[in-house]
């Protein structure tokens, strides 16, 4: 079983795909980890990264083939998180999957409001030691710092202007993703400001239903 899961940023993408992978023993491929390792290693990217622009989907397209390819090369029950973000990439990812034997089994939607997103990840902070993630709203670290005892920092991209930037990238291109995979008839629309465990919950309930 292959899924994607979409949402514009802040709409705890990265909480749910987590738990899905776990749930259903699904490979979890993060492109956003990818993409902070690429901005570790070049300069230019770390720059556009931190800008909240998007890397050329060139680039990491063939970054996430080369990750799939070291780290599961049978490319089979994995589950997408960041990618695709764009129809193109969508539609190359289907007959990539079509010509290994497999194809694109569920597509999801998380849906939150532009100020629900600016409000979460304002107060998101990452461990710069274990890079456990905390929430100052809705998760917040114990004592001011890491479980692990380390300091906590703000992600480059975490702030409003940033999030604005992100947010336009969103329009112009997944959420334009997201209504082509719906009109298809294989996208789940889920409400993504409801708390982690009900959302969880629903999307398993769904997801068993649809088997």
């Amino acid at each position: 079983m292959n899924i994607v899961i979409l949402g514009p940023p802040g709409s705890g993408k990265g909480t749910q795909a987590e738990l899905i992978a776990k749930k259903f023993d699904l490979y979890y491929l993060q492109t956003g980890k990818i993409s902070r390792e690429l901005a570790k290693k070049d300069k230019k990217i770390k720059e556009i990264y931190d800008s909240g622009k998007l890397i050329p989907p060139q680039l990491i397209t063939m970054h996430v083939i080369d990750h799939l390819g070291d780290n599961k090369p049978e490319m089979q029950n994995i589950l997408f998180e960041g990618f695709p973000r764009f129809i193109s990439q969508y539609e190359a990812l289907e007959e990539f999957l079509k010509n290994k034997g497999d194809d694109i089994d569920a597509v999801i939607s998380l849906d939150i409001s532009e100020n629900e997103a600016i409000k979460r990840i304002s107060s998101r902070r990452i461990c710069e030691k274990c890079g456990e993630v905390y929430n100052l709203i809705s998760n917040p670290p114990p004592k001011g710092r890491c479980k692990c005892g380390s300091k906590l920092i703000q992600r480059g991209d975490d702030n409003p202007k940033s999030i604005k930037v992100r947010f336009e990238y969103y329009h112009d291109n997944t959420e334009k993703l997201i209504n082509y995979v719906e009109k298809r008839g294989n996208l789940m629309r889920v409400d993504g400001e409801r708390s982690i465990d009900v959302i969880f919950d629903d999307i398993v309930a769904r997801s068993k239903n649809e088997k």
